[in-house]
């Protein structure tokens, strides 16, 4: 038996110096596996011992680590002491989504800033949610409408058909006051419309320079006006007339344009002349008219925002107004229906004739040809002198440099000369009857 304690401790002093000179775990699992086929010990640990023989208790056998001679960080005895866990590193997924929030900032603030560019959408009339059609109205090809008004004698015994284009933030109630003895003695019809986006008349997104003489064309046709009809157009709608001169002349009979609106950008204009007539504007002015041709997409918010002062026209500024133009100012008193000027909204009325009216033309006025080459009719351009809102620079322009125009300048009015007292009767009789 002593023999077998003798060869057993021999073994475990043989696998001690191995694992000092090896110290890898493969020579540990080596060692192990020495150790577990010790002669004399191959029965389990808790086995009883064969009869007959003495029950001895085995000194335990310590088996060395790679580090037992050392002592661990943190223990007195190099006892072995559990290790704190080491901090994970951030999964990809959070990095990731922290890499990405400035990203994700400026998109929401992005997204934020479109919002307030874009205008709401329209109330169209007769529409759910909209205003309630209250006139007639003249539906066109494409299936919108055009709400008009009656004035003068009744149309199947009129002699002279006029059509009347109203200006900038009016309707088809503004429409030239022609006295009742006039319309009767040289029997005038006269019809106004509300121009797309305003009053009752359906909004049209695709407006441009050219689109408005063929709703005028249309709106003949659908009254049955004949083959030719006079036009009158004041300011913004005076701008218009141009569009009719070039697009439609075979059906008009003549054409009287008052105090209209012009496109500083129009290819024929002097600089002097364009800077001269760009000075007379107020500052805001110069802005909203600047916003309107080089950045259409920020008109609605220019036009509406508080920082600032926008369009001085749209928020009524007196300082436009000249001497003459506060002497006749009352007459507005009457606009009981001014309410239904901008009740489908601003941006496709106001805003879009300032897009289109000051925006990239594919074509200049300045350029055009005699209409009426055979004088078969007559086109007038009426402009006051001391006009504040529409500078009379670009209109004195335009008749040196068609010659074909008869020009009329009012050396002491302003803008609103068309509703001065008597001066309807005169514009409309000289256009009928060739009156200077």
């Amino acid at each position: 038996m002593r023999g077998r304690w003798r060869a057993g401790a021999r073994q475990i002093g043989r696998a001690s110096r191995l694992y000092r000179q090896s110290r890898g775990p493969r020579r540990v699992h080596a060692l192990t596996l020495a150790l577990l086929h010790i002669p004399g010990h191959h029965r389990a640990p808790n086995a009883t011992p064969r009869p007959g023989t003495a029950s001895r208790a085995l000194p335990p056998v310590v088996v060395p680590m790679a580090d037992s001679g050392k002592k661990r960080d943190g223990s007195a005895n190099g006892t072995e002491k559990k290790a704190s866990p080491t901090p994970k590193p951030p999964s990809s997924s959070t990095s990731g989504f922290s890499k990405n929030v400035p990203l994700l900032v400026f998109v929401l603030l992005l997204g934020l800033v479109y919002r307030q560019l874009q205008p709401p959408a329209p109330k169209i009339c007769g529409a759910p949610g909209g205003p309630p059609v209250t006139g007639p109205r003249v539906q066109l090809k494409d299936g919108r409408h055009l709400a008009y008004h009656e004035y003068g004698v009744p149309k199947d015994q009129a002699k002279h058909k006029i059509i009347f284009v109203h200006g900038f933030d009016s309707c088809r109630y503004d429409a030239l006051q022609v006295s009742p003895e006039l319309a009767e003695e040289l029997g005038i019809y006269l019809v106004s419309f509300d121009r797309p986006g305003y009053g009752e008349s359906d909004p049209h997104p695709g407006r441009t320079e050219d689109s408005i003489a063929f709703d005028i064309e249309e709106l003949a046709d659908g009254l049955q006006l004949g083959p030719k009809f006079y036009l009158i157009g004041y300011s913004m709608g005076g701008e218009i007339m141009w569009s009719c001169l070039k697009n439609i002349p075979h059906r008009l009979a003549g054409v009287s344009i008052l105090g209209p609106v012009g496109n500083y950008w129009w290819s024929g204009y002097p600089s002097n002349v364009s800077t001269e007539a760009w000075y007379v504007q107020l500052p805001q002015d110069q802005w909203a008219v600047r916003v309107a041709h080089h950045a259409p997409w920020l008109a609605y918010w220019w036009n509406t925002q508080k920082l600032f002062p926008a369009s001085s026209v749209i928020s009524f500024n007196p300082a436009i107004l000249s001497r003459e133009d506060m002497a006749v100012i009352p007459k507005f008193a009457y606009r009981t229906y001014a309410g239904q000027v901008r009740q489908q909204g601003q941006h496709e009325s106001l805003h879009r004739d300032m897009l289109v009216g000051f925006g990239k033309w594919g074509w200049s006025p300045l350029e055009m040809e005699n209409p009426f080459p055979a004088g078969e009719a007559a086109v007038h351009l009426w402009h006051g002198a001391e006009d504040l809102i529409v500078p009379v620079q670009l209109s004195r322009h335009i008749a040196q440099r068609l010659p074909w125009v008869r020009y009329h300048e009012l050396p002491t009015a302003g803008h609103l000369f068309p509703i001065a007292d008597g001066m309807p009767d005169v514009i409309v009789r000289s256009m009928l009857l060739g009156d200077e």
